[in-house]
């Protein structure tokens, strides 16, 4: 399991295929698992390096100091760390702040930038949907009941045309490993409570925007507000987890965008 020592912490990542580098960073909550449905279409045009954010996943310890610009530090670490002075980024939702951020300290070392389901604001609504679902995880309620108020918020409607299929998603949720805990979840929203991307909108590297059709976290209008002014492409029957609802289509435009950029 390799692993970056840094000051604060000991920062896990998984490196999976061949080619020039992509930095994965995940979402709120989420660690290198969530790119599970991704990595195996970009593994052969790519080394696909996916580090576990504080707080999240293997990286330890959960509770060490977390913000927008600790993440993106700790990502460029690994880069160094790793021997690579430019690479292409993928990052979802508050993985696409975090990639935003090194887009605009570092844009040199940034070859391609694809940011999915994301843009550098900050909507209370989430704030507050996030702090509820705390509040479930930590009440008397089933496992089962916060991620099931949660999957309503990340994936096409038509996934609950099938009972089955989410009863599915939930067990896989309760079943992995290295879930991030109600604790860690709180500390983690820190980050984005604390978070101004008022500078992060006109990056000086080439980058793309994926956009969730049906995404009810950062709804499309939000997300062209703020980043219209660069390229970007709208999955129509995407919700926010947008790698899971159409994973071929995402990497089809990240293979192409990095094509078109090359390191």
């Amino acid at each position: 399991m390799p692993k970056l020592e840094r000051p604060d912490l000991s920062l896990h990542y998984e490196v999976t295929g061949n080619g020039p580098p992509l930095l994965l960073l995940a979402g709120f909550m989420s660690d290198h698992a969530s790119w599970t449905p991704l990595v195996p279409l970009l593994a052969g045009h790519f080394s696909c390096i996916a580090p576990d954010n504080r707080t999240t996943g293997q990286t330890t310890p959960w509770d060490a100091p977390v913000s927008v610009k600790h993440m993106a530090d700790d990502a460029v670490a690994l880069m160094d760390h790793l021997g690579h002075d430019r690479f292409h980024i993928v990052g979802h939702s508050m993985g696409g702040i975090i990639a935003l951020d090194i887009a605009a300290h570092v844009p040199a070392r940034v070859s391609s930038a694809s940011i999915a389901a994301s843009a550098p604001v900050r909507l209370a609504r989430n704030t507050a949907l996030f702090s509820s679902l705390i509040t479930i995880r930590r009440s008397n309620a089933a496992p089962s009941t916060w991620l099931r108020a949660l999957f309503p918020w990340l994936f096409n409607p038509d996934l609950f045309d099938d009972p089955t299929s989410v009863d599915a998603a939930v067990a896989d949720s309760l079943a992995y490993p290295h879930a991030q805990s109600a604790d860690a979840m709180a500390h983690q929203l820190t980050a984005l409570r604390g978070f101004d991307g008022a500078n992060l909108a006109q990056p000086e590297c080439p980058t793309q925007t994926l956009i969730g059709g049906v995404d009810l976290i950062i709804p499309p209008a939000h997300i062209l507000r703020v980043l219209g002014h660069l390229p970007h492409h709208i999955i129509d029957q995407a919700g926010h987890s947008i790698h899971w609802d159409a994973p071929t289509e995402v990497a089809d435009h990240i293979i192409a965008f990095a094509k078109q950029n090359p390191i």
